[in-house]
């Protein structure tokens, strides 16, 4: 999404479907990095952009402009070839586009209204799903998981969403999750988890999407923040992690292990008896926080790089976590969070780079940033 409060000239920032590269959007044009090294891999001066999606590490990109230019009308979507510098297809619509999403088999277009799911290699309709006003373009896409997993909002009064198999398409289930609208939400890797966070901002839930159940709740703070950023680590299996950012600038870490959350058996047995909003307050605490990570109230964009175990004898084994952030005042920061066996935990600052820096990466124009 667009960003409409920055100060900055950052537009927008996304990172691809496995975490390894980032776009950047700004009021002249976009660029790509490799978030390993990064490395500048291609930048097009063409005007503002509000949108600019990858394809994992291919020369397709799905960009749409901020109507500064004729040809790069909000309302365009252009499906953009970095190896021969021109557009493949272009797809116009009614209104403004507000989210783009990706897979290698779907594309998924969201206005306000409604949204479309495409074969992105015919780019033909496969569905057009009418929904609640969705002014910001709130949706969440599992694009590795064999049945695409497509979540929308489904009220503008409360925190439900709808889920859809892009694969198909059709409806699956719907997750009533907060009392109050939601703000963010995003698949794990295998779609088979959805986190999702409310205007509120105070909860984090995972839910089970087979069953639409509440798997996980966690307390990010008492006063009410923004979530600006929310994230799984890249598990096959149950992610090991859950990661978000928020306006207040802080950066906070969840473990959704369940060996690590000794009172979660304790809470099930309790939620029989206590209602929701008090054992949500007595769910697993297990929650370790990194202030002033961002200024406050700059947005960012999130990406958990790796977790890795310890090698050791104990129950609780020490975890470290390589987490990547894009801010919209313009710097990529790499963090090493380590977790010790006794939940304790230290982090330290590994990389920052200034991405409106020309020199920045040493960057060559038209460089393709195919692997």
């Amino acid at each position: 999404m667009a960003s409409s409060s920055s100060p900055s000239q950052i537009i927008c920032v996304s990172f691809n479907q496995d975490d390894s590269m980032f776009s950047v959007g700004t009021k002249d044009g976009f660029k790509i990095f490799d978030a390993r090294n990064g490395r500048l891999c291609y930048e097009k001066n063409l005007g503002g952009f509000n949108i600019v999606e990858m394809l994992f590490g291919t020369n397709l990109l799905a960009i749409v402009g901020t109507g500064e230019q004729p040809a790069m009308s909000p309302r365009r979507l252009c499906l953009f070839n970095t190896k021969t510098g021109a557009s493949k297809r272009d797809l116009n619509f009614k209104t403004s586009i507000l989210a783009v999403r990706l897979s290698r088999k779907r594309l998924v277009v969201v206005l306000q209204d409604r949204t479309f799911v495409y074969d992105l290699n015919s780019t033909t309709i496969l569905d057009e799903i009418e929904t609640v006003p969705n002014t910001k373009g709130l949706c969440a896409f599992a694009p590795n998981s064999e049945e695409c997993y497509l979540a929308l909002p489904a009220s503008t009064s409360k925190g439900s969403a709808l889920v859809y198999k892009a694969s198909k398409p059709e409806l699956i289930c719907q997750i009533d999750a907060h009392q109050a609208p939601l703000a963010a939400m995003v698949f794990s890797l295998n779609g088979l988890y959805l986190a999702t966070a409310s205007e509120k901002g105070t909860m984090i839930r995972v839910h089970l999407v087979a069953q639409a159940t509440k798997s996980h709740s966690f307390r990010r703070g008492t006063y009410p923040s923004t979530i600006y950023s929310l994230t799984f680590s890249p598990s096959v299996d149950l992610p090991d992690v859950l990661v978000a950012t928020s306006s207040s600038g802080s950066l906070h870490m969840f473990f959704l292990d369940a060996s690590r959350n000794a009172r979660r058996q304790a809470n099930t047995l309790l939620s029989s008896v206590i209602p929701g909003s008090v054992t949500d307050a007595l769910d697993p605490p297990n929650h370790h926080v990194i202030h002033h990570v961002v200024t406050t109230d700059i947005k960012s964009c999130l990406a958990v790089h790796s977790v890795e175990n310890s090698q050791n004898s104990s129950k609780f084994p020490a975890l470290k976590t390589v987490i990547y952030i894009v801010t919209h005042d313009g710097y990529f920061r790499e963090y090493l969070i380590n977790t010790t066996k006794s939940n304790e935990s230290s982090w330290f600052l590994v990389r920052e780079l200034n991405l409106l820096d020309s020199c920045s990466g040493s960057p060559k124009q038209n460089d393709q940033h195919i692997d």
